[in-house]
């Protein structure tokens, strides 16, 4: 690929454009509902963690017998959220559970598993990996590591249109895997509302093609790029540590808060909604999921079949910055 001129070196008269193309791709169907097939029920599972310490292998590979998921003889790509490293905060998904994950991938049968990430804040993907923790869990596992920032790219189209963009170019090992999954953590965010599942997507996007922090993305709007990314790049799994989530200001700035949980499930969007709920945010509230269950998947609850715990056992009402406030459901 010619990187001479890369996709986030706008011209002043592209920048002045940008409106005129937001008025053209307003006026175009925003996906082909014929292209999508939302499951009349999705599955979700909650199962009980409450420290680090957990067995997360024996946790996740029951939790794929729960679910049904069959990763036997795939090519298994596992995408955590690692973004910043702090000391004693709870910004990345936790080392323990990716590794977790690994091992439960493998004793199902996948084929090979991987790890792949680009963080959006932070270039120094070795840094990160060392500070974290996951660097050491990876090297025992012999599990490999692809900075996704880095990987080479191929043209993807599109196959929703929130951002009005055609095409945007991805990682080869996000798009050569059999199997996509999420390993998110539980956060809340001061531009989108909460990340989770399907705002761990943003990661895939390669920082050497579209800069830091995937300002192309936030140009074209975040709830947006969030629809168009899980829309086009599906993950077949998602799992979420909720061990210790995310309040406040976050995804970055925001407190610890403890909750003791393992999220998984089949259906991202359905996962999304769940967590949603699990923080005392009401799901519809949120712009991406709003958009994603017309055509991706299941937010209403009576679509949603619990297994392992009920919400109820972890449902709290999450601190949040003020202008998040409008996204909680009213108080009981």
């Amino acid at each position: 690929m010619d990187r001479t001129h890369l996709p986030f070196e706008w011209t002043r008269r592209e920048i002045l454009a940008l409106p005129l193309v937001a008025a053209v791709a307003a006026c175009r169907p925003r996906f082909d509902r014929r292209a999508f097939a939302v499951p009349s029920r999705s599955s979700v599972g909650l199962f009980p963690a409450a420290e680090y310490r957990a067995d997360f292998a024996d946790l996740i590979s029951r939790g794929l017998e729960t679910l049904q998921v069959n990763v036997r003889g795939k090519r298994v790509l596992l995408k955590p959220n690692l973004v910043e490293y702090e000391n004693g905060s709870c910004i990345n998904t936790n080392p323990m559970v990716v590794a977790g994950a690994a091992v439960a991938m493998l004793r199902a049968g996948a084929a090979s598993v991987a790890v792949g990430e680009g963080p959006g804040h932070r270039r120094d993907i070795e840094y990160l990996l060392v500070s974290s923790g996951l660097y050491d869990q990876l090297r025992e596992l012999r599990v490999p590591f692809v900075d996704l920032n880095q990987d080479d790219v191929r043209t993807v189209s599109l196959r929703s249109r929130f951002t009005g963009l055609e095409s945007i170019l991805l990682p080869a090992s996000v798009l050569s895997a059999d199997l996509l999954v999420s390993v998110a953590k539980l956060k809340t965010h001061h531009w989108a509302g909460m990340t989770c599942g399907m705002k761990n997507l943003f990661g895939i996007v390669p920082g050497a093609v579209y800069g830091w922090p995937k300002n192309f993305l936030h140009v074209h709007g975040i709830p947006a790029s969030i629809v168009d990314l899980n829309a086009t790049i599906r993950p077949g799994l998602t799992i979420v540590d909720a061990v210790v989530a995310m309040e406040g200001d976050g995804p970055i700035m925001g407190r610890p808060r403890p909750m003791g949980f393992i999220a998984m499930g089949t259906d991202t969007v359905a996962v999304d909604a769940t967590c949603a709920r699990v923080i005392g945010f009401d799901p519809r509230r949120l712009d991406y999921l709003k958009s994603a269950a017309d055509f991706l998947g299941n937010i209403d609850a009576a679509r949603i079949d619990q297994r392992g715990e009920a919400i109820a056992r972890y449902a709290t009402r999450f601190a949040v910055v003020d202008r998040l406030r409008s996204l909680q459901s009213p108080t009981p």
